[in-house]
């Protein structure tokens, strides 16, 4: 697989090489806009919205490097409208959500200057094979006494997250995508939160340190900001509606819509990469 083509699904499914499209045209714009907007409805419900972004900047001619970086700037402007949303509903996990986002915050600066070494297709695998696991624990989760699902958001658990989140930074901070379904499973399963306020919370985390590996792409002038801008224009308008949207289905509609993005992208990142 060439270089260009080593984020997540490649260059719409291009194995042999990447085409550049060159940003001349109105539908340009709009194919961005159109795409942001599934990424942004798509990332604050699930996650996995940048294997869409990301194929998508490339084939349209940005480098590898500067495509993940010009993403990142859609990504800042996606979660600020998310958090906006959940909040304009009264779903907000404050402080919670800030000290895990502090935590996610140093990690993804170490994430962004990085280069990992790793060839695609076994990345695109192993990934899968976290997402179907996702899917197997949601629909087949033990069933949870009422004690139980009193939600777990100090102490140990809050600790334990501080932690993990921190990992959850450096590989946010590398590439991001993918990450949304980790970050649910793990507050789901080990804060016992439910699922509208944990994408309230993972919104808010992405937002905190989004904003440092952006911070290092611009330093490294790794950042289209015309494009990025008109990404984040879709993701933004995408994110609004979706955070709004979930609060009012709740959890039902998000756990459905959840396993039926993880199936898609696992299928998308096994056979097809």
């Amino acid at each position: 697989m060439k270089v260009g083509c080593i984020f997540s699904i490649g260059c719409f499914l291009f194995d042999e090489a990447c085409i550049f499209v060159p940003m001349d045209s109105w539908y340009h714009y709009a194919l961005l806009i159109t795409v942001g907007f599934a990424v942004g409805f798509i990332n604050t419900i699930a996650g996995g919205g940048s294997l869409l972004s990301l194929p998508t900047l490339i084939f349209l001619g940005l480098p590898p490097a500067v495509a993940n970086g010009t993403n990142r700037v859609a990504i800042v402007i996606q979660t600020a409208l998310a958090t906006a949303g959940f909040k304009s509903k009264g779903v907000s996990t404050y402080p919670f959500s800030l000290r895990l986002g502090i935590s996610a915050f140093l990690g993804s600066i170490i994430g962004a200057q990085i280069a990992v070494d790793i060839d695609g297709e076994t990345f695109n695998r192993i990934l899968a094979i976290v997402m179907m696991a996702v899917v197997l624990i949601i629909i087949f989760k033990p069933k949870m006494k009422l004690e139980e699902m009193e939600e777990r958001l100090t102490g140990k658990y809050l600790w334990l997250g501080i932690v993990v989140f921190f990992f959850f930074g450096i590989y946010g901070g590398f590439i991001n995508a993918g990450l949304g379904f980790l970050m649910i499973l793990f507050m789901y399963f080990v804060n016992r939160m439910n699922l509208v306020r944990v994408n309230a919370t993972k919104v808010t985390v992405v937002f905190i340190y989004m904003l440092s590996a952006l911070a290092v792409f611009v330093l490294n002038d790794k950042v289209n900001w015309r494009l990025g801008l008109i990404l984040a224009i879709g993701n933004g308008s995408g994110a609004w509606i979706a955070s709004r949207f979930s609060v009012k289905k709740g959890d039902g509609f998000i756990k459905t819509f959840l396993v039926v993005m993880v199936i898609a992208m696992a299928i998308k990142l096994w056979f097809f990469t």
